[in-house]
C-alpha cells in the first residue's frame, strides 16, 4: 500500500502525501494482486496516518533582515501619533470584485433544494463592469471607510479614497490634527516605488494641510497591515455566499459589516475614471516636499504641505 501510494516527498521525510486518488490506489494494489475497494483504500489510508488536505499559505519568502525592525518602527509611529491625538490610519485595496449574478464563495442557508442561482461562467458583464474596494482603518478606533471603485485601482484612487475618509469622517474627528500617519503596502496602488504616489500625496498634503507621515510594511508582510484582518476579513465573512449583483449591493454589504467590538463601516461609490500608466516628469517628483526619515528612508517618510520649489 505505502509503495503503491507514490508519495512525492523523500523517503526519509517525516511528512508523506501521495497525489493519488483512493479509486486510482485500488487500481494500482488490484494490478498488485490485492483486491480492495476504495473504501478500504481510504480506510488504509487513514490508517496510515493520512487525510486529505488543502495547501497551506506559510511560507514568506526571503524575509528582510530589517523586518521586525520596522514593524517596532510602525508600531512606535502610530503608537505616538494616537498619544498626540493626531490620526492614524491603515489603508490599503481589497480584490477587484466582479459585479453580477456570479457564483460568490462560501454558503449560506437557503431552503432545502432551492439554491441561488448564478452564471456558469465568471466572464465579466460590460454593462456592470467589476469593484474595486479600497480601504481606511482609523487605527484609533473601530471606525472603517471604503471607497468603491469602478474603474483602475491606481495611486489617485488610493489617494482619492484617504481624502474621502478626511473629508467624510476624519476631519470632523480630529479638528485639530496638524499630522495624518499612514500605514500602507509596499506594493499596489500605494506602492512606495511609485511616482505617481508620492506626488498625490503631495496633493493630499496641500488639499488637508497636513503632515503626511508614511511608514511601509516590508515586502512580503501585507497580511500584517491591520486593515486585513480588522476590516477587510469581516467585509468578505458578511458577502460570503452572497452575489455582488450590483455596485448598490456591495455598498449594503459592506456598510452592514459589524464585529462584536462595535466595527461600524461607512462606504461610497466613487465612478470617476482613473487612467494608468500617467506618466510623471522628474520636474513633478523634484517638487514633491518630502522628508525621508533616517531608518529605511524608502520606507518612512514624511511629506509637507508645502511644494519645493526647483
Amino acid at each position: 500500500m505505502y509503495h503503491s501510494a507514490d508519495p512525492r516527498n523523500a523517503s526519509d521525510s517525516t511528512y508523506q502525501s501521495t497525489t493519488k486518488s483512493a479509486a486510482k490506489l485500488a487500481r494500482a494494489l488490484g494490478e498488485l494482486g490485492h483486491r480492495v475497494s476504495d473504501r478500504t483504500v481510504l480506510r488504509l489510508l487513514k490508517a496510515m496516518g493520512y487525510s486529505l488536505q488543502a495547501n497551506q499559505k506559510t511560507r514568506e519568502g526571503a524575509q528582510h533582515p530589517d523586518r521586525d525592525a520596522q514593524f517596532e518602527q510602525i508600531n512606535r509611529t502610530v503608537a505616538e501619533a494616537i498619544a498626540a491625538g493626531e490620526p492614524a490610519i491603515s489603508i490599503d485595496s481589497k480584490k477587484r470584485e466582479l459585479v453580477g449574478d456570479f457564483k460568490a464563495v462560501g454558503r449560506e442557508f437557503e431552503p432545502a433544494g432551492r439554491p441561488v442561482e448564478v452564471r456558469s461562467h465568471d466572464f465579466k458583464d460590460k454593462q456592470l463592469g467589476h469593484a474595486i474596494p479600497y480601504g481606511v482603518l482609523d487605527l484609533a478606533s473601530d471606525e472603517g471607510w471604503v471607497n468603491v471603485g469602478i474603474d483602475g485601482n491606481t495611486a489617485e484612487f488610493a489617494v482619492n479614497s484617504i481624502l474621502g475618509w478626511w473629508e467624510h469622517l476624519g476631519r470632523e474627528r480630529y479638528p485639530d490634527a496638524t499630522t495624518l500617519t499612514i500605514t500602507a503596502d509596499c506594493g499596489g496602488a500605494n506602492s512606495n516605488r511609485t511616482r505617481l504616489w508620492k506626488t498625490e500625496l503631495q496633493r493630499l498634503a496641500k488639499t488637508t494641510g497636513l503632515r503626511i507621515v508614511v511608514c511601509h510594511f516590508p515586502p512580503g508582510t501585507s497580511k500584517w497591515n491591520r486593515i486585513e484582518h480588522r476590516l477587510f476579513s469581516f467585509m468578505s465573512l458578511n458577502w460570503r455566499g452572497k452575489p455582488l449583483i450590483s455596485h448598490e449591493v456591495i455598498i449594503n454589504l459592506i456598510t452592514a459589516t459589524t464585529t462584536s467590538t462595535g466595527l461600524k463601516v461607512y462606504a461610497q461609490l466613487d465612478k470617476r475614471p482613473y487612467p494608468t500608466r500617467i506618466e510623471v516628469s522628474d520636474a513633478q517628483v523634484a517638487a514633491v516636499n518630502i522628508d525621508r526619515h533616517a531608518f529605511h528612508g524608502e520606507w518612512n517618510y514624511s511629506i509637507l504641505p508645502s511644494v519645493t520649489m526647483a
